[in-house]
C-alpha cells in the first residue's frame, strides 16, 4: 500500500511527483469555473433570495415527489436491489465542476471501485446551478467507465435551477413541473419570483447526446425522486435532500422516520453533514425535531451518517447511549477544497482531537493556502509556507504532537505564526482570538481557491464501504492528481462499524 499523507510529504502530493494521466479523460477545452467571477455569483443568487424571501423549496419538492408517484415509483420511495450480503459500494461527494480537481479523482474511483455494487453523489452533482446542459462534462464524461449504477442526492446548487436537470438524469428523464400560480403583486412570493434565477429555454437539447456515455444496462439507475431509500445485502442506506438551505420539510421528515423504524442497520446520505468543522448541526425538520434525532434514536439503529457539501473528510465518532454513530464529511470528490486548517480544536460530541480524523491534515491545507494566497497577492516569499512549516505551527496553535514529522519539526518564525492567523489557522478554545474569526470566514469562504488551482496536489477523496452481515468497513481513499496516487491511491483513513 502507498503511503498516505500522514506517513510522507510525498505521500501527501507534495515535491516533484509526476503529474497524473488523468488530464487524458477531460474534454479538449475545459470551462473554468470561478466563484469570484461575478457572472458566476450572480446565477447562484437562489440561495440568497431564498434566505431574504422564503424558500420554497419543500413546496416544489412535494410536487416533483408527487409527480413521480404519478408515474408510478414506490410510494415508500425504497429502492430493493438484489445485493448479496457481502458487498461495497462507493460515496463520492460535491464532484460537478468539471476541471482538473474533479477528473484528477476519476483513475483513483475506477480502480477502488472494479468490483462495487454501485455509487452514491453526496450533494451538488453540477456545479455552478445544477444545469442540464452541463451533465456531459460534468457527470456522463467523467464517470463513463463506471461498470455500475450511480444514486444521487442533490446539493444545493442542484437545487439552482429548481431541480429539473436532477430530476431528468436520475428519475426516469421526469417531465418538466407545471408553473406555479402567479403570486399576490408585492409580496414576498411575488418578490422571489422576479429575482430568481430559472434555466434558459433550451436547456439540455444535448443531454441525449451526453446518455451515450453511460447507456451500458449495467450502468442505469433509476430513483423514485430526490430522496430514497436502498435496501442493499444487510444495510438500508437512506439519501435525505437538504434542499437550499440545508433543512428538511414536514412531509420528508415524516417519510425519514417512517423509513427510519426497524432493527435493518442504516447508513444516512445527506447534502447537509450534522458534524463539521467542529460543530454540531443537527439539522432542522419543518414542524419540528431535527435529522439527528432520527439518527440517535436506537431504535432505528443508524450506523453512520455521511454529509457532503463541505470539500473536504472529515470524521467525527460519536458516543450515544453506550454505541458509536460515525459522522462522516466526504465532499472532497471534485469541487474546490474547504481549507481544514480553520478548524478549531476538537471538542464536540465528547469527541476529542485524539478521536478526530480529517483530510486534507490542517498543515497541508495551511501549506496549500500559503501558497494560493502568495501567488495571489504576488507576495510569495512572505506568504508561503513549507509543509513542515505549516505542519508545524498548526500542531503549536492546537497544541498536539505533528502528525508527521521526518525531519523533525521546523522552527517557527513570527512570520509563520502571522501567516498561520492571517489565512485563519484553527487553535486551542484557551487561546482564540477575536481576529481568528472574521479571517477565517474571509479567507476560506468568499475567497475560496475554486478553480484557481490547476496543478497538484488537489487534496480530492471518495469513500469505498464494504458490508457484511457483522460490519461496514469505511475507507477514505485520496486522489491528489499526482501519479503515484493514482496507480496505488492511499488509504487516509479507515474504521470498522460493527452491526451486530
Amino acid at each position: 500500500m502507498s503511503d498516505s499523507s500522514r506517513d510522507t510529504a510525498e505521500g501527501a502530493g507534495w515535491g516533484t511527483a509526476e503529474h497524473g494521466a488523468y488530464k487524458r479523460l477531460m474534454p479538449h477545452k475545459v470551462e473554468k469555473l470561478s466563484w469570484l467571477n461575478p457572472k458566476t455569483l450572480w446565477v447562484s443568487r437562489n440561495g440568497v433570495v431564498a434566505s431574504w424571501f422564503g424558500d420554497p423549496t419543500g413546496r416544489t419538492r412535494t410536487r416533483w415527489v408527487a409527480q413521480r408517484a404519478a408515474a408510478g415509483a414506490p410510494a415508500d420511495k425504497v429502492i430493493r436491489r438484489d445485493d448479496p450480503d457481502r458487498f461495497s459500494f462507493l460515496v463520492i461527494g460535491d464532484t460537478g465542476e468539471g476541471d482538473d480537481p474533479q477528473y484528477a479523482v476519476v483513475p483513483g474511483f475506477l480502480k477502488v471501485g472494479q468490483d462495487t455494487r454501485f455509487a452514491v453523489l453526496a450533494s451538488d452533482v453540477i456545479y455552478p446551478v445544477g444545469s442540464a446542459d452541463d451533465y456531459g462534462t460534468k457527470f456522463f464524461r467523467p464517470y463513463r467507465d463506471y461498470q455500475a449504477p450511480i444514486y444521487a442526492i442533490p446539493g444545493n446548487h442542484d437545487w439552482y435551477e429548481d431541480l429539473g436537470a436532477f430530476m431528468r438524469v436520475f428519475c426516469d428523464d421526469a417531465p418538466p413541473l407545471a408553473p406555479e400560480p402567479a403570486s399576490r403583486p408585492l409580496s414576498r412570493a411575488w418578490l422571489r419570483s422576479l429575482l430568481w434565477h430559472r434555466p434558459h429555454a433550451n436547456d439540455g437539447q444535448r443531454l441525449d447526446e451526453d446518455r451515450k456515455l453511460r447507456s451500458s444496462n449495467a450502468q442505469q439507475a433509476v430513483q423514485p425522486g430526490p430522496y430514497w431509500a436502498i435496501d442493499s445485502g444487510p444495510v438500508r442506506i437512506i439519501g435525505i435532500d437538504t434542499g437550499l438551505l440545508g433543512t428538511l420539510d414536514a412531509e420528508q421528515g415524516a417519510w425519514l422516520r417512517e423509513v427510519s423504524q426497524g432493527p435493518r442497520p442504516k447508513i444516512l446520505i445527506t447534502g447537509a453533514p450534522l458534524y463539521v468543522d467542529g460543530e454540531h448541526h443537527p439539522c432542522a425538520i419543518e414542524g419540528g425535531g431535527t435529522v439527528d434525532d432520527i439518527v440517535r434514536d436506537p431504535a432505528h439503529h443508524y450506523v453512520a451518517a455521511i454529509g457532503g457539501d463541505i470539500h473536504n473528510y472529515q470524521r467525527y465518532p460519536v458516543q450515544v447511549d453506550g454505541r458509536t454513530i460515525q459522522y462522516v464529511v466526504s465532499g472532497g470528490g471534485g469541487a474546490f477544497m474547504h481549507a481544514t486548517h480553520t478548524i478549531p480544536h476538537i471538542s464536540v460530541g465528547n469527541v476529542t482531537e485524539k478521536d478526530f480524523r480529517c483530510y486534507p491534515l490542517r498543515g497541508d491545507s495551511l501549506a496549500f493556502y500559503s501558497r494560493l494566497y502568495g501567488r495571489r497577492l504576488h507576495l510569495r516569499r512572505f506568504f508561503t509556507l513549507t509543509e513542515a512549516e505549516a505542519t508545524t505551527v498548526i500542531a503549536e496553535r492546537l497544541g498536539i504532537p505533528p502528525t508527521r514529522t521526518p525531519g523533525g519539526p521546523a522552527r517557527v518564525t513570527w512570520r509563520t505564526r502571522l501567516v498561520a492567523s492571517l489565512l485563519g489557522a484553527g487553535g486551542r478554545p484557551d487561546r482564540t482570538s477575536r481576529f481568528r474569526l472574521p479571517v477565517r470566514k474571509i479567507y476560506t469562504q468568499l475567497f475560496s481557491p475554486s478553480s484557481a488551482t490547476y496543478s497538484p496536489p488537489f487534496f480530492k477523496c471518495f469513500l469505498r464501504l464494504d458490508a457484511t452481515p457483522e460490519t461496514v468497513r469505511l475507507r477514505c481513499y485520496a486522489a491528489t492528481g499526482n501519479r503515484a496516487q493514482e496507480i496505488d491511491p492511499p488509504v487516509e483513513d479507515e474504521v470498522t462499524i460493527p452491526l451486530v
